[in-house]
């Protein structure tokens, strides 16, 4: 799905009401092993990610760790901005993955952590905004180190 929207920073540190034209484009390969070849060819040009992982399936929150070094190896930057979202929130008798465990995986890695429904619709925007939020903050920092570079600073 590629979405063309525009980004508008809330937080403390973004400059409120500016706004700018994102091209974003989603890809969900559902974590099938039959799309792994096309998914690190895209990771090459991604800046970011949702990793989401499945709330009601153990198998699914053990495979994060080696999504996220995939990641880390084959993304556009070093260190690529990660949102961890567990999905199907809504689905709470079915619920295999504890809050806590998730917490701790997310707080080891330093990515944020959001519980999320399709379904409901519940934390997904928010989820998508923070990923927004954290790669437009490090496209900020890395142009303005860019600017400091040609100012001479480093000569």
């Amino acid at each position: 799905m590629v979405i063309l929207a525009v980004y508008r920073s809330n937080g403390p540190d973004g400059i409120a009401g500016r706004g700018q034209r994102i091209h974003l484009q989603l890809w969900d390969t559902a974590g099938q092993e039959r799309f792994r070849s096309l998914t690190t060819a895209f990771f090459r040009d991604a800046m970011g990610f949702l990793l989401l992982f499945d709330l009601t399936s153990e198998q699914s929150f053990i495979n994060v760790r080696n999504w996220i070094s995939q990641l880390q190896m084959h993304a556009y930057c070093e260190n690529p901005d990660i949102v961890l979202c567990g999905h199907k929130s809504d689905l709470v008798d079915q619920r295999v993955v504890k809050k806590e465990e998730a917490q701790e995986l997310a707080e080891k890695y330093g990515i944020p952590y959001y519980e999320t429904s399709a379904s409901t619709g519940t934390n997904v925007s928010e989820a998508v905004d923070r990923l927004l939020d954290l790669i437009m903050k490090r496209m900020e920092r890395n142009l303005g180190q860019t600017n400091f570079m040609r100012a001479g600073a480093f000569r």
